[in-house]
Formats: structure tokens, sequence, C-alpha cells
């Protein structure tokens, strides 16, 4: 079974390739929507953050991403001991996602493919890149975020020259060239794989 990573910054489309992908018959797991489950549903990444930042890090509603967010933001170490908490967790659940199908092809979404460790259990890394103010345009249309948060969020990720350069396939989601031509070139170029 070949396994893409398919990645992407804030507002890039990574989401509507992984959905055109899905359409075609290709599963995909969305690492964010999963980490999120896991981290209110895993007995171990719940024992490890009560154990790294007290037990009112859940509250009745599970995370207090709140108070989670005020223990990381500007503190690269606890930020860095929360991704080696959660990181390996969802690693594990998409491994065994991946057993589970019976797909030729299956794929992954996720923002910090590179960054988080991800990209080495994926056989093609896919990046879908927008410009920087296009993606920020599209981003403040959809998020209820302002435009200093998501450059802040933008920020925080590996650059997308990085991001393109480390990739083996690159889609360009940026107005000019058309998204479902290019995933259907990609298509073809997976099964000549």
């Amino acid at each position: 079974m070949i396994k893409i990573g398919i990645t992407g910054g804030i507002g890039s489309g990574k989401s509507v390739v992984a959905s055109l992908l899905a359409l075609s018959g290709i599963p995909v797991y969305i690492a964010d929507e999963e980490s999120k489950w896991l981290t209110n549903n895993s007995p171990v990444i719940r024992e490890k953050l009560t154990a790294l930042f007290g037990p009112e890090i859940y509250t009745n509603e599970g995370l207090n991403k709140k108070l989670l967010a005020s223990h990381i933001f500007n503190n690269p170490e606890q930020l860095q001991q929360v991704n080696q908490i959660i990181h390996p967790e969802v690693n594990r659940h998409f491994s065994a996602w991946v057993e589970r199908q019976t797909s030729p092809l299956c794929a992954i979404e996720s923002a910090i493919l590179f960054e988080s460790g991800f990209y080495k259990v994926v056989d093609i890394s896919l990046m879908v890149y927008a410009p920087r103010e296009l993606r920020i345009e599209r981003a403040l249309g959809r998020d209820s975020a302002s435009r200093e948060e998501i450059e802040r969020r933008i920020n925080s990720q590996m650059s997308d020259e990085e991001k393109k350069d480390r990739s083996d396939y690159v889609i360009y989601n940026d107005n000019r060239q058309a998204l479902i031509p290019q995933v259907g070139k990609l298509l073809c170029w997976l099964q000549s794989q």
C-alpha cells in the first residue's frame, strides 16, 4: 500500500485536495481531527498531560484548550513536551488505521507532516501550495481568528519553501491553475509509482 502525506499551511487547500482524493476512493486520515479525538480519549495522552500540567488540564467537557494554550504559548519547551506526548499516539493510531485499509493507496492530511515526523511513515509527501497572502485571505474568511493570529500560526510552522523542497510532489492552489486537473495528474503519477 502506498501512503501519501498531504501537507500545506493554513488556507493552502490541503483539506480540499484531501477531499478530492477521498472522492476518488482513497481513504484519508485527517491528523488534526484524529489528534483532537485522541487528546480527549487516549488514556496515555490524558495521563501524560495530567502529569505535566495537573488535573485541571481536563474538564468534564474534555481538554481545557485555553489552559493548554496558556502553558505552551511562547514556551517552546512545553510545546515540544506536548508534541512528544501527542505525536507518537497519533502515529500509532494512524498505523493501526492503515492496517485496516484495503485500498492500494491511502493518505494522511497533516499541516505539520514534516515537523511532527509523520513524513517518516509515508511513501510520498505531497504539498499543497498557495501564496501567503491568499492563504491569509482564505483563513480570514473561514476561521474566527484575527489576521495577527493567522500570521502567528503561519510563522510558527515550517516555511512553504522548505516544505516544497522536502515534498515529492507539489500542487499549486493559487487561483491560476485549476485544482481538479492537478489532482488528476497526481492520481496518474501515483499509478505510475
